[in-house]
């Protein structure tokens, strides 16, 4: 099993002045602690959970350049990106970039989207439910066409690309994640286009992954060849005390076929806990 680190909180001590020596200490030290992967969120706003809209939230992409430079094995992604909030074109170019500019690390995390209400605020497109899993297909076509060489016309419902050129391609063709766990129509297109699925760590998720392998079979896709992921909180506790209980859910989430274990992490610009999780989790569950 992999861990993974997400970066969903930008409201730091040190403010927006101290933000960049801030997130480079800690995508440092994720990446000096075993972590294989480091996200952002695909937010313009902060999103309910973690705290008022108002705290700081920096633009995905423009982020995840500005870490890539200053690291040099974690791989980089939006986890997950908003499929209304960018043309599928300049997307798939934003992230050939990246892949060129980390020499090979980025993936494509999508989404559907669900904030309506960011999107309300600064003006973003945010059509209805059924449309936004239309865009969503059809942005998954459009990279993967991108990706591979063919720079053809591509002609869909809602996108129409007189020619996908695009270059430079991606050192490696980057791997998609497809975020959510819709039972109809999310685990249906990571069956269908996904090397990577996420999942919350809940007690559906034996379900949840029953129904990706029956999507699977239909798509005559190898279950076993999509990484099932899984969001969760990583907290160690701040001595360590929460090791014990966070290996042993770990462990339960392995047994089901999870191999990718990704979360946030408390009071991650101090980077203690980052480094306990290194020393103690990361080695723990590798085998696993």
């Amino acid at each position: 099993m992999k861990i993974g680190l997400h970066i969903a909180d930008f409201t730091y001590p040190s403010g927006p002045a101290g933000l960049a020596e801030d997130l480079t200490r800690v995508a440092v030290a994720a990446e000096e602690s075993g972590f294989a992967r480091v996200s952002v969120m695909d937010h313009v706003w902060q999103i309910g959970p973690l705290g008022p809209p108002e705290h700081d939230m920096l633009e995905a992409y423009t982020t995840l350049g500005y870490l890539a430079a200053r690291t040099s094995r974690v791989e980089l992604l939006a986890w997950v990106t908003a499929v209304s909030y960018r043309e599928p074109g300049m997307l798939a170019k934003l992230v050939s970039t990246l892949d060129v500019l980390s020499q090979g690390r980025a993936w494509l995390g999508i989404g559907a989207a669900w904030n309506g209400e960011e999107a309300a605020g600064l003006g973003l497109p945010f059509p209805d439910t059924a449309e936004r899993f239309e865009r969503l297909e059809e942005t998954l076509q459009i990279c993967l066409q991108m990706w591979s060489g063919d720079d053809s016309p591509y002609e869909g419902r809602h996108y129409r690309l007189g020619r996908t050129l695009n270059v430079p391609q991606p050192l490696r063709r980057p791997p998609i994640l497809i975020g959510g766990g819709g039972e109809k129509k999310t685990l249906r297109l990571v069956a269908r286009y996904a090397q990577a699925c996420n999942l919350f760590a809940g007690p559906d998720l034996e379900r949840k992954l029953d129904i990706l392998r029956g999507h699977c079979q239909a798509e005559g896709r190898d279950y076993d060849e999509i990484e099932k992921t899984v969001m969760l909180p990583l907290d160690p506790g701040e001595r360590g005390e929460k090791i014990e209980a966070l290996v042993a859910q770990l462990r339960g989430l392995a047994a089901l076929g999870v191999g990718h274990a990704h979360g946030w992490v408390p009071q991650v610009w101090q980077t203690a806990r980052l480094e306990l999780l290194g020393k103690e989790v990361v080695p723990a569950v590798a085998a696993l």
